[in-house]
């Protein structure tokens, strides 16, 4: 379809990007940005690195917006939505009806049951929770981690800077070992023992303990009790659709649209609470990460403006801890077969290719980011649902 009309829930990343480029590739028409943070658009991966560790200001992280400034609409929260007219309802009572409406809400934190209200017990996904965070880690002696992906390690990495004592406590063998297999996660696990992390890995969290309303440590699965002036909870993130209960969307696990980010006419969906049919792979998915949101938000521009090309992105992620940039072409499976193809593991420069059935599914680069571009090729025909000689260029 091509519309007169545009209206974009979310201004993180995702529907920033879909606004920006549905004026980039000429679109005259009503567009609004619509935003349930009081804050302009920023960037959500230095939160938990450069923006937690005091090395970046606010202002570092704000994202480009001079291009949609007159659309953008902060501060107000979409509260439901009638996919039948596309009319969105907001906060504060008013209602939003478009030609054609973009889901990008993006995520909401996962918490640990009970007791949500203790003092010393954070999350971490806005730039609030960011600042809050911050503030009490500069204060902390003993900090635990709850959660072993990218952003618990992440966390602990920083947090380590700060010179607390930092716990990793998750029920993984190792961080990201169900995201990287072994060889990555294992070495992970070294990088973070190397720096003084204790791991506490391989045993759930039961519960936040506490004393007279502030936490003072986590109790594990095992009856262990860890100690803590500050309990990060990074345990995953839902995608952010109760506002869409009764709106005549499917919702499972995400907003469900077709491939080409299709959900219901004239309703689209992007970035991280995106849940669409990849033709390449044959099924549904859902990413969480920068890169994808950007891109899809892109193609939902497209197809808003009558473009008819699925969306079929090979994924991508990256995460920076310590010393460590680790790229991530594809996506690995903790039992795929591991090969490493370039560098070597004991220098800390490598590449390694995962393969799945014979064929490459997904490449990793350690502070190797061209090499691992350069194999990006091999893995990319996996994701296009084609057969291609590993090696071809």
């Amino acid at each position: 379809m091509s519309a007169g009309s545009v209206l974009v829930v979310g201004a993180s990343a995702a529907g920033l990007a879909t606004a920006e480029a549905l004026r980039r590739k000429g679109f005259t028409g009503r567009l609004t940005l619509l935003d349930a943070e009081p804050h302009r658009p920023y960037d959500r991966p230095p939160l938990s690195k450069q923006y937690l560790a005091g090395d970046w200001d606010a202002d570092r992280i704000r994202l480009r917006t001079s291009t949609v400034d007159d659309a953008l609409v902060v501060g107000e929260a979409a509260v439901g939505l009638d996919a039948a007219t596309r009319t969105v309802r907001t906060a504060t009572r008013r209602t939003l009806t478009a030609d054609a409406v973009v889901v990008a809400t993006g995520l909401r934190p996962r918490t640990l049951p009970g007791r949500p209200d203790l003092a010393g017990v954070r999350v971490l996904r806005s730039l609030d929770d960011a600042t809050a965070l911050r503030a009490e880690l500069a204060a902390a002696r003993r900090v635990v981690v709850v959660g072993d992906g990218v952003l618990a390690a992440e966390i602990a990495a920083t947090a380590r800077r700060s010179g607390a004592e930092v716990t990793m406590a998750g029920p993984q063998p190792a961080p990201l070992a169900d995201q990287l297999g072994p060889l990555a996660a294992g070495l992970l696990a070294d990088l973070h023992t190397a720096r003084g992390v204790r791991l506490r890995l391989g045993t759930a969290v039961a519960e936040v303990v506490a004393d007279r309303g502030r936490a003072t440590g986590v109790r594990l699965a095992d009856g262990e009790t860890l100690p803590a002036d500050l309990v990060v909870v990074a345990i995953g993130a839902l995608p952010a659709t109760d506002w869409l209960a009764g709106s005549g969307l499917r919702i499972d696990d995400g907003v469900v649209c077709d491939e080409r980010c299709v959900a219901a006419p004239g309703i689209y969906a992007a970035g991280d609470v995106a849940r669409w049919y990849h033709p390449g792979l044959g099924r549904l998915v859902r990413l969480e990460n920068r890169t994808n949101a950007t891109e899809q938000g892109i193609a939902v521009a497209g197809a808003i403006l009558g473009a008819d090309r699925p969306y079929a992105p090979v994924p991508y992620m990256w995460t920076d801890q310590y010393d460590a940039r680790i790229q991530v072409h594809g996506r690995p499976a903790a039992d795929a077969e591991v090969t490493v193809t370039d560098g070597a593991v004991a220098d800390g420069r490598f590449v390694a290719v995962y393969r799945h059935a014979g064929r490459p599914s997904a490449v990793l680069g350690w502070n190797m980011p061209r090499q691992a571009r350069l194999r990006r090729a091999d893995v990319a025909a996996a994701y296009a649902g084609e057969s291609r000689p590993e090696g071809a260029r």
